[in-house]
């Protein structure tokens, strides 16, 4: 086993960013749940990103990226090499006529504000996704059926190496939730995306609108990761979006543990106190296996399972 204690010094010595030790990955989830990673990094530029990395390869130590948390359940047992966390050292909005240029630790629902500010329209849907862009282009998020995708010219990346790049939104492969970069190593850094010119006013009358319906129809109290299953379009065809699916079951507000599906919308499953990742994980399968029984189909998860290791995937992968 690599000395943690060493590597950490190093890492501090070339000024990567803010380095922390045994930091608890509960405090960047959105659900509240995970132990500590070994070594915790959040870089300042590009550069300490890099650095970071080189580290990580020449120690043969597991990286994870992470970004806001939101779309991730982390292990009890936490991580044993370094979270990377994509934040504020690479968060940046520049905007240029219909253009603006966008780093991957930007808030999304602040890029929605500064896009409807400067009256340009195409970013309503992500006004209330909480989350950093960087997540929200890995996951090609977005919400009312509509994808990030739908706006996006080119990504800015970074290898495992250190080498940036960029991609064309061709090479990005964006289908409904998906995108190139979760088959790849690839890091986002960014993107340049292009909204159409529009009223700020009728804009941020729109955005307050889905504001408002999506506080009536999910969670907003109790921590959780939004969406927990992805929305199939045949599922959706023959049997509906994945919380009318999970309802149909009597589903809603059945526990294990802490863990409870939501009461405002059953593809939601809140922490209503301690819940841990295993009884988040068993009541996942449990949900699996009674729609596969009703349905015929199996509901794949959006949410990504971050398990000790570090080899982040879809979690039903895990069941």
């Amino acid at each position: 086993m690599p000395n943690l204690a060493h590597i950490t010094r190093q890492l501090k010595e070339k000024s990567v960013g803010t380095v922390l030790t045994e930091e608890l990955l509960s405090t960047h989830s959105t659900w509240k749940i995970g132990g500590p990673a070994d070594i915790f990094v959040l870089p300042a530029q590009p550069q300490g990103l890099s650095d970071t990395l080189q580290m990580a390869r020449e120690y043969a130590l597991p990286v994870v990226i992470i970004g806001g948390g939101s779309n991730l359940l982390f292990d009890d047992e936490g991580v044993r090499g370094i979270v990377i966390k994509i934040d504020v050292g690479l968060s940046h909005i520049e905007i240029d006529d219909n253009r603006i240029r966008v780093g991957a630790g930007v808030w999304v629902p602040c890029l929605a504000r500064a896009a409807g500010k400067a009256g340009l329209t195409g970013l309503e849907h992500i006004i209330g996704i909480p989350g950093t862009f960087g997540g929200l282009l890995f996951m090609n998020g977005g919400s009312q059926r509509k994808s990030i995708s739908e706006c996006v010219q080119k990504v800015r990346v970074i290898d495992r190496r250190g080498r940036q790049q960029e991609f064309s939104k061709q090479e990005c492969h964006f289908t409904y939730r998906k995108s190139v970069f979760q088959q790849t190593d690839f890091i986002i850094l960014g993107a340049d995306i292009e909204c159409q010119p529009g009223d700020s006013g009728l804009i941020r009358q729109e955005m307050l609108a889905i504001l408002r319906s999506r506080s009536e129809k999910f969670p907003r109290k109790l921590p959780n990761c939004g969406s927990v299953f992805v929305s199939d379009p045949a599922m959706y065809d023959s049997f509906g979006p994945p919380g009318k699916i999970i309802e149909d079951c009597n589903f809603k507000g059945a526990a294990v543990g802490d863990a409870e599906v939501s009461r405002h919308h059953a593809n939601f499953i809140v922490n209503t106190g301690r819940a841990t990742s295993a009884q988040v994980m068993e009541l996942i399968g449990r949900i699996r296996w009674k729609v596969y029984e009703r349905t015929n189909c199996w509901l794949r998860c959006e949410v990504r399972y971050v398990p000790p290791g570090g080899e982040v995937k879809q979690l039903h992968t895990f069941l």
